[in-house]
């Protein structure tokens, strides 16, 4: 039954509905499959086997009743910053182990209400503070095209999940790239919805005006169809829009003739890995083919995007995390006073990476520097969504790379954060503008290793990111190769 594991989404929800394998069949083969190469990519933190197993039964007889839900029965991966109720949910740190939610993220009941099985938790840096998975509290998740290099981050438990075939599709989060970093690390397809499209209830919170909940997918079909059932209001989120959800895969079938494409200058500066700039134009070039309209743009505000997303994210970190002192839930050291007793459990708790942030943010928050740090931060913020929104104005969609570079190698950056930080160079202004954005695999470097393409769309315009996505995966067969594993 491992062949099951090659199919998409699309391919695996066809199957189901035909009858020709039932769901318990289709998730055992996941799990098998799970088994076979989580010692060698690690992507789980937990395994969900009993639940997963239960979930495709209650399936298969929704099926056998004539369901045609079009998720009904589909295996999926959870990022473990989602909450889900009765089950272990850690952010990849030590301070939330064993903790139990009482309740489930929105974004995941909705995947249980449309009939899908979730496989388990997967691996992400600690609290979704990093860009490799190399922060994670446990372990450090490995590329499936390269097990010595990085997945990416912080996603990277599920991205590396849907890149070797343990998993269809899989729920991330995005902060400043987390889901489109790791998505073109691992030569996948990934969406960033905008800012308020799915709800955030459930998701431990990193960065409470930057976190949005994204969706890793092997096509733009598959992805589309999971964001379609996530998105939607929430009346449990008060960021969540009150705004109607189209038909994606409808909309994303009209073609890209007379779409307006814009390409920023800023994009292809000093620094672009030579063979992921060419990858890229060759991607453009390929949207003009295709009946696109394609013009420069420019986004100069872009250049202090990393600095003002470092401000802003590590400010409401350090607020965010105060929670975690050993008092409410999670991990507590008993000392002889309250202060010694915080300072034990955080101490020991956290990780190094998220005691920075949180120092960080505290000391940009802190009286005296408020307003030179944080206050001009959301001022500069402020200009980059302006960039944005009159870039838009002449164009229907933005390109360019996803990354600098392609997967960098494990333990090459840990020793030095700022180069680390530069991995989201690109991806930090949708976070920042509101602003949805997608990536999806244009081809290789030299090593073999994945590029990826990201696209830009306005306020609540995903059905445009994937009607572009779509017409350049039917001309080209990037998305098709995979790792050998």
């Amino acid at each position: 039954m491992t062949t099951l594991t090659a199919l998409s989404l699309t391919e695996a929800r066809a199957g189901l509905q035909k009858g020709d394998f039932t769901s318990v069949e289709l998730t055992q083969a996941y799990l098998d499959r799970i088994h076979a190469l989580e010692p060698k990519i690690q992507a789980f933190l937990n395994v969900t086997t009993d639940h997963a197993l239960a979930s495709a039964k209650s399936a298969d007889q929704r099926l056998q009743q004539g369901d045609t839900s079009p998720l009904l029965g589909i295996p999926v991966a959870i990022k473990d910053v989602l909450t889900t109720k009765d089950i272990e949910t850690t952010c990849a740190s030590k301070i939330l182990k064993g903790y139990i939610p009482p309740y489930t993220a929105t974004s995941v009941q909705k995947l249980f209400d449309a009939g899908m099985v979730m496989l388990g938790k997967t691996n992400t840096d600690e609290f979704a503070m990093g860009s490799s998975t190399e922060n994670s509290g446990y372990f450090t998740t490995r590329n499936p095209w390269d097990v010595e290099r990085v997945p990416g981050g912080s996603s990277g438990g599920s991205a590396a999940a849907v890149a070797s075939q343990m998993a269809p599709v899989a729920l991330g989060t995005d902060t400043g790239g987390s889901v489109r970093q790791p998505a073109a690390y691992c030569g996948i397809v990934a969406v960033k919805p905008t800012y308020g499209r799915v709800s955030r209830y459930g998701l431990i919170a990193f960065a409470s005006s930057l976190d949005s909940v994204g969706v890793f997918g092997q096509n733009i079909e598959d992805t589309a169809l999971v964001l379609q059932a996530i998105a939607g209001h929430d009346p449990c989120d008060s960021t969540s829009l009150l705004a109607e959800v189209p038909d994606y895969l409808t909309e994303m079938r009209k073609g890209l003739e007379g779409m307006r494409v814009g390409v920023p200058k800023e994009y292809f500066a000093d620094g672009l890995q030579p063979e992921v700039a060419a990858a890229v134009r060759a991607a453009i070039d390929q949207f003009e083919t295709l009946g696109a309209d394609v013009r420069e743009v420019s986004l100069p505000n872009s250049e202090h995007a990393i600095s003002t997303y470092y401000l802003i994210a590590t400010a409401e970190a350090s607020s965010n995390l105060a929670r975690y002192d050993g008092v409410r839930y999670g991990a507590r050291k008993n000392e002889s006073t309250l202060w010694d007793t915080y300072r034990a459990t955080r101490g020991q708790g956290f990780g190094s990476e998220v005691k920075r942030r949180i120092m960080l943010g505290t000391y940009a928050l802190s009286s005296g520097y408020y307003d030179a740090y944080y206050l001009k931060a959301q001022k500069v913020r402020t200009l980059i969504k302006s960039d944005f929104d009159r870039a838009f104005e002449e164009v229907d969609i933005i390109l360019g790379p996803t990354t600098p570079s392609t997967a960098f190698k494990i333990g090459e950056k840990t020793d030095d954060p700022l180069e680390m930080y530069l991995s989201d160079i690109f991806t930090v202004t949708a976070n920042l503008a509101g602003v949805c954005a997608l990536s999806l695999p244009c081809g290789f470097d030299n090593q073999g290793l994945p590029i990826g393409l990201q696209i830009h769309a306005p306020f609540l315009q995903e059905a445009r990111l994937f009607r572009a996505g779509y017409a350049y995966q039917q001309a080209t067969k990037w998305h098709q190769q995979h790792p050998t594993l």
